[in-house]
Order: structure tokens, then sequence, then C-alpha cells
């Protein structure tokens, strides 16, 4: 069972005075890798008794984590985090329920919801840094420049640079999810519905696929000013009619970024890599990135 499905079953069995020391230590982490238990009194405005009453609650529930060394101080778990998040987007009338989980990744969980219309939903929980911090360190620009930051702070960025990614592209009609709201490292979008690229053996016309996706990276490309700069088979959904879907964009740059032409060359190559040795499709690299960056109607 996955921290979200934890987060899931437990979060409505939490008073609010539950949520004001998890949300009294989300603050004090700005600071503190275990904040301090004298600093949670003045942080949650509770008495230190009541506080004291709400950590063991807490940590029996596992959404939080205990330290005892030169201070007693506590740090939010994963499902702790997860509980603020849902009820943040619950409280804004975002989410009413959630399913099953639609996958579980290196760096996200994503589940089947419900919004309060009735509409299905995904909710991306992001989890930037749960295999590796150097790893994620090294490969995402957002949090490179930034000293120590921690793995909420991580998977938060994450979270706010795809919906900024989807707000930004979805609009020009490139084929992505439908950005319907984010919390911390939570983000709601359109259903996703489908398989991933990669675990597709065959398909009826290959090429035809091939060439939707190019055009939905031209179409991020021009219309957006957007590079996806992730690109590759594992980044593809195609769905039940064999059209495509484009996910995973925390990773985004736009066109004016330094290293744009670099990232925007290793998307189109990953993808015609992809092609060429699952369905013998083979391409000009330097053909098709003219046909990326050529506006259309030139």
């Amino acid at each position: 069972m996955s921290s979200a499905d934890i987060a899931v079953s437990v979060f409505k069995e939490l008073e609010p005075e539950d949520y004001r020391v998890l949300l009294a230590i989300e603050f004090g982490m700005s600071k503190h890798e275990f904040v301090p238990v004298s600093d949670l009194s003045n942080l949650a405005g509770l008495a230190h008794r009541q506080v004291e009453f709400r950590l063991s609650r807490l940590n029996k529930l596992k959404l939080i984590r205990r330290r005892v060394g030169s201070y007693v101080g506590y740090a939010l778990s994963t499902v702790g985090y997860d509980c603020l998040a849902i009820n943040a987007l619950v409280k804004s009338d975002v989410l009413a329920a959630f399913g099953k989980p639609l996958g579980v990744g290196k760096e996200s969980d994503v589940f089947d919801a419900l919004a309060p219309n009735n509409e299905r939903v995904a909710a991306k929980f992001h989890r930037v840094g749960r295999t590796s911090f150097r790893q994620a360190r090294r490969v995402r620009g957002y949090i490179a420049d930034r000293g120590h930051i921690s793995w909420l702070f991580q998977s938060r960025l994450a979270a706010e640079k795809e919906f900024e990614a989807l707000t930004l592209v979805y609009p020009c009609g490139v084929s992505v999810p439908r950005p319907v709201s984010h919390n911390r490292h939570v983000v709601v979008m359109g259903m996703i519905e489908g398989v991933d690229l990669f675990q597709v053996q065959e398909v009826p016309e290959p090429a035809e696929v091939l060439d939707e996706i190019l055009r939905n990276v031209k179409m991020a490309y021009q219309a957006a000013g957007v590079i996806h700069a992730d690109l590759s088979e594992y980044n593809v959904i195609l769905k039940p009619d064999y059209h495509v879907l484009v996910i995973d964009w925390p990773q985004f740059v736009t066109r004016d970024h330094p290293n744009a032409d670099v990232l925007l060359e290793r998307d189109v190559r990953n993808v015609l890599q992809f092609f060429q040795k699952r369905f013998r499709i083979k391409r000009s690299l330097e053909e098709t990135i003219d046909f990326v960056k050529k506006p259309t109607g030139a």
C-alpha cells in the first residue's frame, strides 16, 4: 500500500486540531529538518498538552516522524504531506473521492479520482527524490541552484512546474491532460486512460502515431514556446483510440532557455530512436527538428 493509499484512508479521521499541528510542522520545516516540540505550541496556536496529545496520535498514524537528539523534533512523513494536500483539495471543492491507483512510478503516484460534479479526474502525487535525491538534483534544473531543500519542497516544485506547463500547452491544442488544480505536491488533471507507449508492441499505423507525437512537439514549441525536455516513450500514453497523450511535464523549459536546442534535440532523438527500434520506422533527426522549428505555413 502506497503512502497515498494510507492518506486517502485516514484523512477523514483527522480532526481540525490534527491539521493545525500538521500545518505547524510543515511551516516549521522551512527552518528545521525536524521541528522542535517547543516551537509547535506557538505555531499551532494550541496548548502544550494539546500539542503533545496530537503529536502522539499523528505519530501512531504514521503521519509524522519523531527524532530524539539534542532536542525532540518532528517532521512530516510522506503520508502526512499527502493528507495536507488531499484535505486542501477536498475543502476547495476540487476533489470529492478517490478510486484505484492508475500508476505508480519512480517519481509519482497517480490515482483515479472524482470531482464534486462526478467528473473523473486524475490526481498525481509527485515523489521527487523517492529513489535518489542526488539524481533528482542532477536532472532537474529547477532545484539545481536552490541549495539544500527538503523532499517536500522538491516534490512541490515539481507539481508547480507541471501545472504551469499544462496551463501553457493545453490551451494551444497540445494533447495533454487538462489542468484542473494543484496543491502542494499534487496535480489534479483530466482523466488519463490508455497504456504507456513503451509497453506497446504493435499498433495498426505506427507512422501515424509518430507523426501525431511530432505534431504535438511542434505545437508546444510554436504555439506555447515550450519544450518538454524529458520526452520519451515513457512519457507518452497511447489512448484506446490510438491517439496520444503527452504526460510528465515538470522538467519543461521555454524556447528561450539557454539549453533549448539541446533539450529539443534530445526529445526528438528519443522518440525517433524508439520508433526505429520498435517499429522499424526511420526518420532523419535533422529534418524532424527542422519540421518542429519551422513555423506552420512558412
